[in-house]
């Protein structure tokens, strides 16, 4: 039998625990939290006479087939003028998870969810980010409404934050939404039991639509990216499958990019501090331009995202197989995000991926720390009170955020790795078609496709740079370490 026939799920899902340790985050919840979490009865209620109560709204959620944290739902209105006004509704985890609380605690020490390819290890207890706090179908919930108006071509002309209470009338799945947006399957069963729900689905793609054009048309990267998502039966695992973004993610993305922003600008005007999220202009520009160069495309000497989604947009229309892979390049190239403390009036380096110079991340407090703080900053300014987070505070939770972020990633990479080198065991000497995907002084990286997969060069690596394709053959696997190693194949003479 294979190594992936003898083991699997179990196997990798120890790896997780020891690799989450080692990376310095909590995979387990502590007595205390437990304790905590067992005390509260039920979801958070409140009356206070700012609350909005828009419970009659066809508020709907769209989200991965499997999820039950539900951070957000949106509804569209549309306007007489013709403009359409989008509401953003963002649960309220703050109303039950205190700042100072063993729960608060612990979501602050790991400040994301981490999802491996054995296990979801929650930032928060289920019982509150998958019920409580979770924005379910038919629940009444508290929550933060970012409400945005949209002109026909996708400029916000006016915005609102405000607390409200609202009920999730559809929990709806990417793939199915997408493919009936798509024309190539039949509304959700949902979509077509609730009235009206179809009518407001389309006004809502229509509205996202214009905002990525108008996103676009400023230089916000139109990035293609596949993550890889592990196929068990009867908790063996069989396969790494690729997991493509869709219609309905990209609806989804367009409407909380343009929230992040409107709550950022909110707080802002405001005058308090923020957690800000940033992406650098790309310390290795120089390698984006000879990438562009091999394509027989010209760039800019100096980083320019409208440059650089121009020739992105001529790559998908030239070779849509394998942008992907050209996509995979920039991404790797552009660097990773972070998070900084903003005080007011100060200058801020913005997204140079998203082409927006505001931006926050407010959307998922159920799944990232980071929203959560924004949270309370926002109530906080609606309520007229004093900051809940001094400014050398929020400077370290910035470095702190972004340091485990980068922790909870390479988390998830290990554990990927380690499903790759259990799958790929007895493929030892096979060769693949491989792309590099990193390229430095701690060694270079190549994916293959079949199985998603990622492995080391440690043989013929030299002259590799990111973006270059190459023939490798498998040369070893260790599963604890989530080792898969390749050897180049020397061209054909």
């Amino acid at each position: 039998m294979s190594h992936a026939g003898a083991a699997g799920r179990n196997e990798l899902r120890a790896i997780a625990h020891r690799v989450m340790r080692e990376r310095g985050l909590l995979p387990d919840f502590s007595a205390a939290v437990r304790r905590e979490t067992d005390a509260i009865a039920g979801a958070a209620t409140e009356s206070a006479a700012e609350i909005r109560d828009l419970r009659d709204l066809l508020w709907a959620s769209i989200d991965n087939d499997d999820s039950r944290d539900l951070d957000q739902l949106t509804v569209a209105v549309p306007r007489p003028d013709g403009a359409v006004t989008i509401l953003v509704a963002v649960a309220d985890v703050d109303a039950l998870v205190g700042d100072g609380s063993a729960i608060d605690a612990h979501a602050r020490t790991n400040t994301t969810s981490v999802y491996t390819a054995a296990e979801i290890f929650p930032m928060l207890p289920e019982k509150l980010s998958t019920d409580l706090t979770s924005l379910g179908e038919d629940e009444p919930r508290l929550a933060i409404v970012i409400e945005m108006t949209i002109d026909a071509e996708g400029r916000l002309t006016q915005s609102e934050v405000y607390r409200a209470r609202v009920v999730n009338r559809a929990k709806l799945a990417y793939n199915g939404v997408a493919a009936w947006l798509d024309g190539t399957a039949q509304a959700p069963a949902r979509v077509s039991a609730v009235p009206g729900l179809d009518a407001q689905l389309r006004l809502q793609d229509r509205v996202a639509q214009a905002l990525k054009r108008r996103r676009h048309d400023h230089g916000a990267l139109d990035l293609e990216t596949t993550e890889a998502r592990a196929v068990y039966e009867d908790d063996l695992l069989t396969d790494l499958q690729p997991v493509e973004k869709n219609r309905a993610q990209v609806l989804i993305e367009d409407f909380m990019i343009a929230a992040n922003g409107v709550t950022a600008r909110f707080l802002e005007r405001q005058g308090i501090a923020s957690l800000r999220r940033v992406l650098r202009s790309p310390k290795r520009w120089e390698r984006i331009v000879a990438l562009a160069e091999e394509f027989g495309e010209s760039l800019p000497p100096a980083p320019s995202a409208v440059a650089l989604n121009a020739f992105l947009q001529k790559r998908r229309d030239a070779d849509p197989e394998r942008f992907p892979d050209t996509s995979l390049t920039v991404v790797k190239l552009l660097g990773r995000g972070e998070y900084v403390a903003e005080r007011p009036g100060a200058p801020v380096e913005g997204h140079f991926g998203l082409a927006v110079s505001d931006y926050t991340h407010s959307t998922a407090p159920n799944r990232r720390y980071p929203d959560l703080v924004t949270q309370r900053l926002i109530k906080a300014a609606l309520a007229g009170d004093r900051t809940p987070y001094a400014d050398d505070e929020l400077a370290a939770l910035a470095a702190h955020c972004t340091a485990q972020e980068d922790a909870a990633a390479k988390v998830e990479r290990q554990v990927r790795k380690s499903a790759a080198a259990l799958l790929l065991a007895s493929r030892i000497g096979e060769q693949f078609d491989a792309f590099v995907t990193g390229a430095s002084d701690k060694g270079t990286w190549v994916r293959i496709a079949h199985p998603a997969a990622e492995g080391k060069v440690v043989r013929g690596f030299e002259g590799l740079d990111v973006g270059d394709r190459v023939r490798v053959e498998l040369v070893h696997t260790d599963v604890p370490r989530g080792f898969v190693d390749f050897a180049k194949v020397p061209p054909r003479r």
